[in-house]
């Protein structure tokens, strides 16, 4: 599938473990992929911008925002 017809991913966690393996289960996919991750909600503001996916997987509650 080419990476145009793949749904764009931005995974957001403070744990380093979780995002890893949202991004495994999420690339394993054949129709998704993730694009960038992120640690913090202002990290996360600045890889939307950057990334514009089509779907955010978000922590609710982050170090710096909720």
């Amino acid at each position: 599938m080419s990476d145009q017809a793949r749904i764009r991913v931005l995974g957001v966690d403070d744990h380093p473990l979780m995002r890893e393996g949202v991004a495994a289960i999420v690339n394993s996919q054949p129709d998704m992929t993730v694009v960038a991750q992120a640690a913090t909600g202002s990290e996360a503001v600045e890889m939307h911008r950057l990334h514009l996916p089509d779907v955010t997987l978000m922590d609710l509650r982050l170090p710096d925002m909720s």
